[in-house]
């Protein structure tokens, strides 16, 4: 196996890794693993845990995904979940340098509700939520909410685009300096500086403005899950980071090419737009070991997924070399790392794989700023309204 080549560039903290720490881990039967503590599974100090474990590692951002339905299983999956951005306000104030990413489903979900709870975990954390947009096509998710027929992805993800087009109104609709605070004049806000979104689309009429001042980051990071061509246009026109499901070096570097030519044509710069490739991690001192724990697993509950992204079961060291190879030829900026179960794959990846990028210079030493949108290197966006006012 290859190792690493040291870098001294400006490249040199180029690597993004996030982590996924929904449920026990990607794998179904997770919860079965031992020491995935079952039991608390839904315990708020259990999470807080893990997000310090993914801090301590320096990793960018933790993803926590979410539902209005329950996770598909064949045989003893585990079932349930918290509300996401529930859990992320939780655990903002209980961290202090890493992103936090709850997904928001958009299909039963209005505008106003998504941009306030994403602008709260941005005040809360001071800079560090970010929104991975979601979207429903399931008739368990319609029949939950009764309120309108089940859609199929091009129209929900049609709809997650005017969705987001309205949350970064919402976001705007404050300017940064709207709010006076002057008690002895008691002028707590310039109304001059709070603006009508005045927004008419197809599904949604919101006038505004929002009741949230601005986010500290002015807009939180839009992430996108690209599953899909509809999704990769809705990516390519709006996310600042975009999750690829690639399963080769060479169809990930295809699809990254292919959403810079899509942002570009969108009028983005698309040096802007930060891309991760999903990937199933099974981790172990050797090979043979990793194979044999991801039988297991397999064996208690067969996963669901088809399988459409990166798997790496291996070691530390190989996990490395695929990052570095992978950005290094430009396929991706880094990973969203599924590790197959948190009890044994996260402290694998925080304590020898983070190390090993770091001695080789691929991956930061500390935090470079207080807000994610530092950490990912993305520029705060200017406010709509402030710079047409």
């Amino acid at each position: 196996m290859s190792h690493p080549t040291h870098r001294t560039d400006d490249h040199a903290t180029s690597v993004h890794l996030g982590v996924d720490l929904t449920d026990a881990g990607a794998h179904p039967a997770a919860w079965r693993d031992l020491g995935s503590q079952a039991p608390r599974l839904f315990d708020p100090q259990r999470l807080a845990s893990l997000v310090a474990t993914a801090e301590r590692g320096l990793l960018d951002l933790v993803v926590l995904d979410d539902a209005f339905s329950l996770q598909p299983v064949q045989r003893h999956g585990a079932q349930g979940r918290l509300d996401a951005a529930l859990v992320a306000s939780r655990l903002a104030p209980r961290s202090s340098g890493i992103g936090l990413v709850p997904t928001i489903d958009t299909t039963h979900t209005e505008p106003f509700h998504v941009s306030k709870a994403v602008a709260t975990i941005d005040h809360v954390s001071r800079g560090r939520a970010a929104w991975g947009v979601g979207w429903s096509t399931t008739q368990e998710a319609t029949r939950a909410f009764g309120r309108k027929p089940v859609q199929d992805e091009a129209d929900a993800v049609d709809e997650a685009r005017e969705v987001v087009e309205v949350v970064g109104r919402l976001w705007d609709s404050w300017e940064d300096d709207a709010e006076i605070r002057d008690v002895a004049t008691g002028r707590y806000v310039d109304r001059e500086k709070l603006h009508y979104v005045d927004y008419e689309g197809i599904r949604f009429r919101v006038k505004g403005p929002s009741i949230t001042p601005r986010p500290p980051q002015g807009r939180p990071p839009v992430v996108v899950k690209a599953t899909s061509e509809p999704a990769l246009t809705l990516a390519a026109r709006y996310a600042d980071v975009v999750r690829l499901q690639a399963t080769s070096l060479d169809e990930a570097r295809t699809l990254r090419e292919r959403l810079r030519a899509l942002a570009l044509d969108a009028g983005r710069d698309a040096d802007q737009v930060r891309v991760l490739v999903d990937a199933f991690v099974v981790l172990a001192d050797d090979e043979a070991a990793a194979r044999a724990r991801l039988e297991l697993l397999d064996d208690l509950e067969p996963r669901t997924d088809a399988r459409t992204t990166f798997e790496h079961v291996g070691t530390p060291d190989a996990l490395v070399a695929t990052i570095d190879a992978w950005v290094g030829a430009g396929a991706a900026d880094g990973f969203v790392v599924r590790p197959s179960s948190l009890s044994t794959d996260l402290d694998a990846l925080v304590d020898k794989v983070v190390p090993t990028l770091q001695a080789a210079g691929l991956f930061r030493t500390a935090y470079p700023g207080r807000t994610l949108r530092d950490t990912l290197g993305l520029e705060r966006p200017a406010n709509v309204f402030a710079a047409t006012a």
